[in-house]
């Protein structure tokens, strides 16, 4: 492959992708499209809104890889009580999510009040069982360097599985390539790191990989796939 792509071939890049429809208009048969051009597409995962669970998803892609399913929990604004974000991703779990995207309280990361934050996390991993994949979207936009540094070490002690930088949804913006950097080096590899928000095009995903991510999330896969099957 050419360096350009940083040795990914096309079905490498996709095993990177959640594919992502989380639009508050979305409709079922919005979210069935989205299911079939995952599934055609190869990537790891979809990602929908709660209330489209449980989803009927092919049991293999393309590569012989089965698609799965992640939702979120606390979205966009992280602004519920834990135990109603237990409760959401505990029913999410029975719905047959395989992993749940939470959302930090980004006030109380703003405030320093670290303790509350992991709480808060730990809250949602006793609601989602070893097994299912926890990932706490930090809001990494909304966040200074120490705040991204500290919301990780919360979310790493309260027992995540992945970081993530933001919902896509807040005025501030979304993944950077920065924010990345930060939170990869301090989960050290022990968590996985989930880029999103704003990922649009194929420079865009290989910038995110090369400083760290282990996971994109995005509602442009196809063109970004497409992009890379364009060169040749």
């Amino acid at each position: 492959m050419s360096t350009t792509t940083g040795g990914l071939d096309r079905a490498g890049l996709a095993q990177f992708i959640d594919h992502t429809l989380l639009k508050p208009e979305a409709t079922r048969a919005d979210v069935e499209a989205l299911v079939a051009e995952g599934a055609a597409l190869g990537v790891y995962a979809v990602c929908v809104s709660p209330s489209f669970l449980p989803l009927t998803v092919p049991d293999a892609g393309p590569e012989g890889t089965a698609l799965k399913v992640a939702t979120v929990c606390g979205f966009p604004s992280g602004k519920h009580h834990s135990d109603i974000k237990a409760a959401e991703a505990a029913r999410s779990v029975a719905d047959g999510a395989d992993e749940v995207d939470m959302v930090i309280d980004v006030g109380a990361a703003k405030a320093g009040a670290w303790e509350y934050v992991q709480l808060d996390v730990a809250a949602v991993r006793a609601a989602v069982p070893q097994g299912r994949v926890l990932k706490v979207i930090i809001e990494s936009a909304a966040l200074t360097d120490h705040e991204i540094v500290e919301a990780c070490r919360a979310s790493e002690a309260a027992g995540a599985d992945f970081v993530k930088t933001s919902t896509g949804f807040h005025p501030a913006g979304g993944a950077s390539a920065r924010a990345v950097s930060i939170m990869s080096e301090t989960v050290g590899g022990r968590l996985g790191v989930k880029a999103s928000g704003g990922i649009r095009t194929l420079a865009d995903a290989l910038t995110m990989i090369d400083h760290g991510a282990t996971r994109l999330g995005m509602s442009s896969g196809a063109a970004v796939l497409a992009e890379l099957d364009a060169l040749g």
